[in-house]
């Protein structure tokens, strides 16, 4: 079960690497195949900033997720991977609410599954 959490954990942090790489360097180009139909293709440019922005913090996640990998100590290894898991469900549901119902399946729903499996493995 540790080695499972551990891949989903990984793939999680895999995950949001992509996205932080999508809405930092490839907003319009990338960001606008994922987001077709839900923003207007006038709106990327101008959106830039602020997704790059989005960017940064996918990037936070997926480093406390990487980080949580690296972490000796059996319990402090889960304490930082439920943390930062937690923090990526939050911000998967509330963009499902705020943006897209997408988001949930796509990014809260695999966080779900990787925090209970790491609370599990405990």
């Amino acid at each position: 079960m540790i080695i499972l959490a551990k891949i989903l954990v990984g793939l999680i942090a895999l995950e949001h690497l992509y996205i932080m790489y999508m809405e930092m360097f490839a907003w319009e180009t990338l960001g606008k195949k994922t987001f077709k139909g839900a923003l207007p293709d006038a709106l990327f440019g101008p959106t830039k900033s602020m997704a790059a922005n989005q960017g940064v913090y996918n990037g936070f996640l997926a480093a406390g997720l990487l980080w949580s990998l690296l972490i000796e100590d059996p319990q402090w290894r889960i304490y930082i991977a439920q943390f930062f898991l937690a923090c990526v469900v939050v911000a998967g549901v509330y963009g499902s609410l705020t943006a897209s119902k997408k988001i949930f399946f796509v990014q809260a729903l695999p966080a779900i599954i990787a925090l209970l499996v790491v609370c599990f493995s405990a």
